[in-house]
């Protein structure tokens, strides 16, 4: 469905000094450099699937999203997205595609949002009975219900966010390239929006590009993921495999009924910390059952809690480090 092959984006930026000397020479002489956005990255997506694609802000993940939906051209590369090529910005492919972003809207603020889905319906050609169907469908599925008849600046940010999803989805995309979806919503809106995305991709097959800082959007809906640091694509693969290959070990907190020395723990693992009753250690996941057994065997243990690192703290440390893959 999705497939980039040596995509590249380059910009040429001219750069001036501060001051009014710097704004003279500015104007006489001025002088550009080039900056790279996105630098030769290559993945293939097929359709139905539901990939990740992360970076740090300024990677090249909204460059990279711009042209995949036409929005600019690459400087070089082959790129491919539903059989087009998204720069041309047919009525076809344009038909096909959808892009969702959480820092944007589409919908007119003063008007109720069921006027604007109307108008959105009117632009994809969509007849009137058709899209009424549409909209009381996808509707249900975000429980939606009086908040379409209310204007937009009235709604919450999380029943905002869903009615952008119901137009952006109005006329059937089989693409969707998501960028940060649940941005700046609460805790209850982001899980409600990811298991509706979870539902349309089962029901519609849909292919979904979904960029996001919030790992739960990522842990969710996203078996495979797409790393890019400083405009380069430095890993395409599984993020169960990603994770375990980042932490091998995992964590065991243990609340104990006496207060034991360092040494006793020595040949259990590798001790993080030891704090009156309490202990943690960092035990390889391939010998996690056999060492729990032992400590359980070995001491009197009112509490156990078996962990692994946070999502977060393991990406975040991968793109500092990238030398660990």
């Amino acid at each position: 469905m999705i497939n980039a092959e040596e995509l590249s984006k380059t910009y040429r930026i001219s750069e001036k000094q501060p001051g009014f000397a710097g704004t003279l020479r500015h104007l006489v002489q001025r002088k550009h450099r080039e900056i790279t956005a996105v630098n030769k990255i290559s993945f293939c997506i097929e359709p139905g699937e539901i990939v990740g694609f992360l970076g740090p802000n300024g990677a090249g993940k909204t460059t990279t999203l711009k042209m995949l939906t036409g929005l600019i051209h690459p400087t070089s590369g082959k790129l491919s997205v539903a059989g087009h090529k998204p720069w041309q910005r047919k009525a076809r492919f344009l038909g096909q595609i959808t892009l969702v972003m959480g820092n944007r809207q589409q919908l007119l603020w003063d008007l109720p949002a069921l006027d604007s889905l109307k108008v959105n319906a009117a632009v994809y050609g969509i007849p009137e009975k058709e899209a009424q169907r549409r909209i009381n469908e996808l509707a249900e599925m975000l429980e939606l219900g009086e908040e379409l008849l209310r204007p937009l600046r009235k709604l919450s940010l999380g029943q905002r966010m869903k009615t952008e999803l119901l137009a952006a989805l109005l006329h059937q995309p089989a693409v969707l390239f998501l960028d940060e979806p649940t941005l700046g919503l609460d805790v209850n809106a982001q899980v409600r929006v990811r298991e509706f995305l979870a539902d349309y991709n089962k029901r519609t097959g849909a292919t979904m590009l979904l960029t996001s800082h919030y790992m739960g959007d990522i842990t969710t809906l996203c078996p495979r993921v797409l790393l890019i640091h400083q405009g380069e694509l430095f890993h395409d693969g599984s993020l169960s495999e990603l994770t375990q290959k980042l932490a091998p070990c995992s964590q065991v907190r243990m609340e104990l009924s006496k207060i034991h020395s360092i040494e006793d723990f020595r040949g259990y693992g590798d001790i993080h910390s030891l704090e009156g009753h309490q202990v943690q250690l960092l035990i390889p996941r391939a010998e996690l059952s056999e060492r729990v057994a032992a400590l359980l065997k070995r001491f009197e243990v009112v509490d156990l809690e078996v962990s692994a690192p946070p999502i977060e703290e393991l990406i975040g440390g991968l793109f500092r480090h990238r030398d660990k893959l």
